[in-house]
């Protein structure tokens, strides 16, 4: 009966306000079957095979990926000792030793016949078992194994870090390819105003100016294009450092992001299902219940512990007759320990213990709050990025016809070629706005399935951590 007690709060999962739907929601399109995140693999709700590809090496090869697995089997490790304290510990020893007493403490006989020198021969088998009686170790094994489950969430969570920052990049690395290709329209576009301004000097109907500042603006697009194969490096490098291989040997073949490309609709769901699908917060509660368990075991300190060890063996001065019957031993008893007086040390364990349970009852609070911000703030940015994009699609086509029309009055010489430079750099400008402003969308689609949990859940987990 006395193994049955178990000493401090049993877990209760905190409570946390969680709103019935989310804000940025309203209207919010309402996902088709097929458009749904697939559970684990979301990546590939975006169709790009590299991209799928890049993913598969990432959950391989990733250093911080390797590192959070080796933790979790640490934690793993942590609840198989835990577990093993519930069980007698049973060891066995064997010792020859050759002592001398002090002269004071032999007798003559012994001094003429041994010189003062004796021998020993020891062989026992020791065997002790402390009853549970308070929970104290089973209070131990249930924060291990919590601990065991946060250090599953963590490595869930590493992996959603990574597959998300590689998705990005990858968005990121494309859209700048996109960026190039439009710049090498641009200088394109440039040299033959350049070519039309130079006939039109040499004919006497330009000024020199005009082909001082076409020349002024191709070697500007020219010097933009080469700034961008930096950025383009310096994200494929970091793509490379995912993948777990050295940036020296790895590339990526250019292949611009489409202007058309629309980033795939994300159902959001309800804001109570962030409990259970993103990792931060199941390492978070995990973490509470963890320090749950901790109360109990400090409390078990104010009980008495009951400890059952016994031993047996042989013990002899001549190897010859070492295991005979009568130089055998055994000895078996319980011990009963108990604390009577340590000046508040164990009320201040409790209170240490309380206190980091209230401590990570607010980070768990905290990271329920962060998660519901992050889906709201991405869930903001697809819905208002939609609408800019839209907006911008009109200014590109204004932009178009503005530069078609000047291009023609000034082939016409009706107005003047900073005119047409004017023009010229707006539709660029406009152009080059499209191509962020899909980024962006890209991105903060990639965020909102982060935000989300991906296609992972805690009952996954927990299941297969059991």
């Amino acid at each position: 009966m006395l193994g049955a007690c178990a000493v401090g709060p049993d877990y209760k999962r905190p409570e946390v306000e969680t709103p019935a739907a989310y804000k940025e929601n309203a209207g919010w399109k309402v996902a088709q079957p097929n458009d749904a995140a697939d559970k684990g693999a979301w990546w590939e709700i975006y169709g790009d095979p590299l991209l799928n590809n890049f993913q598969q090496q990432a959950q391989l090869s990733n250093q911080n990926v390797r590192a959070a697995e080796a933790r979790y089997r640490q934690a793993v490790a942590l609840v198989s000792e835990a577990r093993a304290q519930l069980f007698p510990t049973l060891s066995a020893s064997a010792s020859e030793t050759r002592s001398r007493a002090a002269a004071g403490r032999i007798n003559q006989s012994q001094i003429n016949a041994q010189g003062g020198v004796a021998t020993n021969y020891n062989l026992a088998l020791n065997a002790s078992w402390e009853a549970d009686l308070w929970g104290k170790i089973r209070r131990g094994i249930e924060a291990n194994e919590a601990s065991a489950l946060a250090s599953a969430a963590d490595l869930s969570n590493t992996q959603l870090s990574l597959q998300s920052q590689l998705t990005q990049d990858y968005f990121q690395l494309r859209a700048l390819d996109a960026e190039r290709r439009l710049l090498d329209e641009t200088v394109a576009a440039y040299q033959k105003a350049l070519e039309l301004t130079n006939n039109r000097y040499a004919s006497g109907v330009a000024a020199k100016s005009d082909v001082l500042q076409a020349e002024t603006q191709l070697k500007s697009a020219q010097s933009q294009a080469i700034a961008v194969g930096v950025q383009r490096a310096q994200l494929e490098h970091a793509i490379a450092v995912l993948l777990g291989k050295p940036a020296s040997e790895f590339s990526i073949a250019a292949a611009p992001l489409k202007l058309d490309t629309l980033p795939p609709v994300v159902p959001a769901g309800v804001p109570s299902e962030l409990l259970e699908r993103r990792p931060d917060v199941a390492t978070a509660e995990r973490t509470v219940a963890a320090a749950n368990a901790e109360i109990g075991v400090a409390k078990s300190a104010f009980f008495p512990s009951l400890t059952l060890s016994g031993s047996t063996g042989y013990q002899s001065s001549s190897l010859a007759g070492w295991l005979d019957a009568p130089n055998r031993f055994w000895s078996l008893g319980p011990a009963l320990a108990l604390t009577v007086l340590d000046f508040g040390a164990r009320r201040a364990q409790v209170a240490q213990a309380e206190a980091v349970y209230d401590e990570n009852v607010a980070n768990y609070r905290q990271t329920v709050l962060t998660a519901f911000q992050e889906v709201e703030d991405n869930l903001s940015a697809l819905r208002i990025l939609e609408q800019q994009a839209q907006v911008q699609d009109e200014a590109v086509k204004a932009a178009q016809q503005s530069l078609d029309i000047l291009m023609n009055q000034y082939k016409a010489g009706t107005v003047s070629y900073s005119d047409v430079i004017t023009a010229q750099t707006a539709l660029f400008s406009n152009q080059n706005t499209a191509v962020s402003i899909l980024n962006s969308r890209m991105a903060a689609s990639v965020l909102l399935v982060k935000a989300l949990g991906g296609g992972w859940s805690a009952g996954s987990v927990e299941t297969k951590a059991q």
